[in-house]
């Protein structure tokens, strides 16, 4: 049995002022391919696939030559259609040469943005269809913010979904598709699907699956996965920041050749999220960034420490206004982590930058309104590193970037990275020299994934989620975002008299 795995995941903020080109997935060790892209992810979706099915006697995995991701991370706005189209066609050209193929895995997103590509995951699918032919199986995994609907599903035979926010299972997920793959290659598995899209959409910073409700409806597709064998229940949470024609919630039902069960349960989902939507939408607080910054002073002060403050709007990685207010409140005692600055960063790679050197410069801001304007921060030269995200299998293209943080204010520090980063547990920091016990706040960019080391394990006393005055491209607001291509008025809690099913 002969299996083709490939990679191409994003998650498109297409709000973003600039494009994710060809040169943004290329890096050292970008495109992989053979055991390099089998190796590339050893804690993640491949790691899961790769490991079962290497359980398994007699199954040949071709690693096909696939980019290992953006440079620029999330933080990366609409992908040319010339980008994408040069690694689909170095794909195909490679699942051509090394066939043929029982089988094929693809490891996705799901919130792709494509100009001039609707739905860029099923065209992945078609075109890979198109290459190994329509005897051979097909799988795919998913981010659960992914836009998705039943069209993937339409070219490929299985779609496995991380269930929770933060995104713990994409090993386990990887590991049902490899198992579930093969079985269906077999014959002993035979697919039968299912899709639901009920009309709700949700900024990313509300769906937190630690709390109710959307805690509920991730254990309702548990209890379904459990009482029936052979049954997977596919949870799209939606991404709201790609202007994609699907973009929104959606369920998937896979069961082993019962096309009634499918149907019942994807209903059972689908219409168990419309009930819940009012609390879906308004369940979370956010506070105004000001206010958050005046909470977390009141905290130090009663000693519920440490604080976190979460700035879930900033999709670029540059925006200042947390920085700002740290700055204009006096704010003591903050590990600002990160603001990211790519020219600064070449600046001081130019200067040949080295702890203790004096710092004095404008940081931040520039790339659109959203970001705000630099900021300057005079200080000291703290650390010099190659940044965070290393330890726990990140990628050449994070372990060859050049970091700094800088000592200002009254115990504080900044650190500037090249590109977004969204810290998501408070160790990441010893990476870089920083020692996160030294602070009683700790300000990140980040939504959710931050709750896995802050919140999970009971480290931070008090948590604030926090957003700019206006209405940014990260906001809650959606309806203060320019969609040209979704019909918001078509989406809870934005369209009126709206009905479902």
């Amino acid at each position: 049995m002969r299996i083709a795995v490939m990679k191409f995941s994003h998650e498109t903020v297409t709000f973003l002022p600039y494009d994710t080109t060809t040169d943004d997935f290329i890096f050292e060790g970008s495109p992989a391919r053979g055991e390099s892209l089998l190796s590339s992810s050893p804690q993640g979706y491949i790691g899961g696939f790769v490991q079962v099915a290497r359980e398994h006697a007699n199954v040949e995995l071709v690693g096909i030559e696939s980019p290992l991701g953006s440079k620029k991370g999330s933080g990366s706005g609409w992908i040319t259609k010339e980008a994408f189209d040069y690694f689909v066609d170095k794909m195909v050209a490679d699942l051509k040469a090394q066939g043929p193929f029982d089988g094929a895995y693809l490891s996705l997103h799901g919130a792709m943005g494509v100009r001039g590509v609707a739905k860029p995951e099923a065209e992945i699918a078609r075109r890979v269809r198109e290459a190994i032919g329509p005897k051979a199986m097909i799988a795919g995994t998913f981010d659960p913010h992914g836009n998705e609907d039943g069209e993937f599903l339409r070219y490929a035979d299985l779609a496995f979904t991380i269930k929770y926010y933060p995104h713990y299972d994409g090993y386990l997920q990887g590991e049902r598709a490899a198992r579930t793959l093969i079985r269906s290659i077999r014959g002993d598995y035979k697919p039968t699907t299912e899709s639901r899209k009920p009309p709700i959409i949700t900024a990313s910073v509300l769906q937190w699956t630690g709390a109710s409700p959307w805690m509920d409806l991730v254990q309702r597709a548990l209890t379904w996965e459990a009482r029936e064998p052979d049954v997977y229940v596919n949870f799209y949470y939606g991404f709201a920041f790609a202007d994609a024609v699907d973009a929104g919630m959606a369920f998937q039902v896979m069961t082993n050749g019962d096309p009634e069960l499918a149907e019942h349960i994807a209903d059972d989902m689908a219409n168990t999220a419309w009930r819940l939507r009012k609390e879906l939408v308004y369940g979370t607080k956010v506070h105004k960034m000001a206010e958050g910054i005046g909470l977390a002073k009141k905290a130090v002060e009663d000693g519920k420490v440490p604080v976190v403050l979460a700035d879930h709007s900033d999709r670029s990685g540059a925006a200042t206004w947390l920085l700002q207010q740290v700055i204009e409140q006096k704010l003591s005692g903050v590990l600002i982590g990160t603001v990211a600055d790519e020219d600064a960063i070449e600046t001081l790679r130019k200067q040949g930058v080295k702890p203790g050197d004096p710092f004095d410069m404008k940081i931040g801001g520039r790339l659109d309104v959203s970001a705000g304007d630099p900021v300057r921060v005079v200080g000291t030269v703290n650390t010099v590193s190659g940044g965070m995200g290393r330890r726990r299998g990140g990628t050449s293209a994070t372990a060859s970037q050049l970091w700094v943080s800088v000592k200002f204010g009254d115990g504080n520090v900044v650190v500037i990275s090249p590109y977004l980063h969204q810290n998501t547990n408070p160790e990441a920091f010893l990476e870089i020299g920083i020692n996160p016990a030294d602070f009683d706040v700790i300000a990140i960019k980040s939504r959710v994934h931050f709750r896995r080391g802050y919140y999970d394990n009971g480290y931070a006393r008090t948590i604030l989620l926090v957003e700019p005055e206006q209405p940014f491209l990260g906001t809650v607001h959606l309806e203060a975002l320019d969609y040209q291509h979704l019909k918001l008025d078509h989406l809870y809690p934005y369209g009126k008299n709206l009905t479902y099913p």
